[in-house]
């Protein structure tokens, strides 16, 4: 029985490209074993690597069946807010209709303290007046405790938004309004490179790029306000640094795939909920 002979890598070999007629050589290569697995093996993760960049960092993902883009969310948000909508709609025509055959009857009608006694969760049902006195009263003694030892930190004294005097942040054109859940912020149009200013004192908690909003400000203010800034040409602060009102933080410009031109794109969050810019500033 022969043995077979081992492979050398290291040995070298010739791909001769001859004329059929003539048989003059054109093209000569010389390559080995290592070297040609060693490029094939370089092209392959280089056509892997492209792929992966092209989909990871271009609007070429949002050609996957079931990725999620900005359009999706703003859908499954207005949807939510009209399937409550219809839920109470519901709830209203179901009330309607049990009253007027109850009227119809010659019964009394029902009264919404007998409907929000009926929809009571069960937990509560279960538990006898005395026991909920005696939870009720638990409750009250830790909020007077929370208080009188500054706890909760209710005792700081915070002005409330509508008493704050804010910053434009820039003067333009407003290109599209404020819309709670389509749009929940304004579109202000002015030429590139236009100054972007803080709207109120505070600190940056983000500065920096996204492949939707391009180059992207929020700023920490008192008062639990957040204020954002998008689609800027330029950032002229970063993370952690304090800012007063009025104070430049970027550059306008059209950075980001959710931009069609230059503008800036201003948000305004209150207690963890958006509001309309245009009722604090001046544009």
């Amino acid at each position: 029985m022969s043995k077979k002979s081992p492979i050398r890598w290291n040995m070298v070999y010739r791909l001769t490209l001859v004329e059929d007629e003539t048989h003059r050589r054109i093209r000569a290569v010389r390559f080995s074993r290592m070297g040609a697995a060693i490029t094939m093996l370089t092209i392959a993760v280089v056509v892997i690597g492209a792929v992966y960049a092209a989909i990871a960092f271009t609007p070429l993902k949002t050609t996957i069946p079931g990725y999620p883009d900005s359009h999706f969310k703003r859908d499954a948000i207005a949807n939510a807010i009209k399937i409550d909508s219809l839920e109470n709609q519901i709830t209203r025509w179901s009330l309607y209709s049990q009253n007027l055959g109850r009227v119809l009857s010659g019964q009394e009608e029902l009264s919404i303290d007998s409907v929000l006694k009926h929809n009571t969760p069960k937990y509560l049902k279960d538990l006898s007046q005395k026991e909920l006195a005696r939870r009720d009263s638990i409750l009250r003694g830790t909020v007077i405790n929370e208080e009188r030892f500054s706890l909760s930190g209710a005792s700081e004294r915070v002005l409330p938004i509508e008493g704050m005097h804010f910053f434009t942040p820039l003067r333009g054109t407003v290109s599209q309004g404020y819309d709670m859940v389509l749009h929940p912020a304004i579109d202000i149009t002015a030429p590139a490179n236009s100054v972007v200013s803080a709207a109120l004192d505070g600190t940056i908690i983000f500065a920096g790029w996204t492949e939707e909003t391009g180059y992207t400000l929020q700023i920490q203010h008192p008062g639990n306000i957040v204020s954002s800034y998008k689609h800027n040409q330029k950032l002229l602060r970063k993370a952690g640094d304090k800012v007063k009102a009025g104070t430049p933080v970027a550059l306008v410009g059209n950075t980001g795939s959710l931009t069609t031109g230059d503008h800036l794109h201003f948000e305004l969050w209150y207690n963890g909920e958006s509001v309309d810019p245009t009722k604090y500033c001046k544009f």
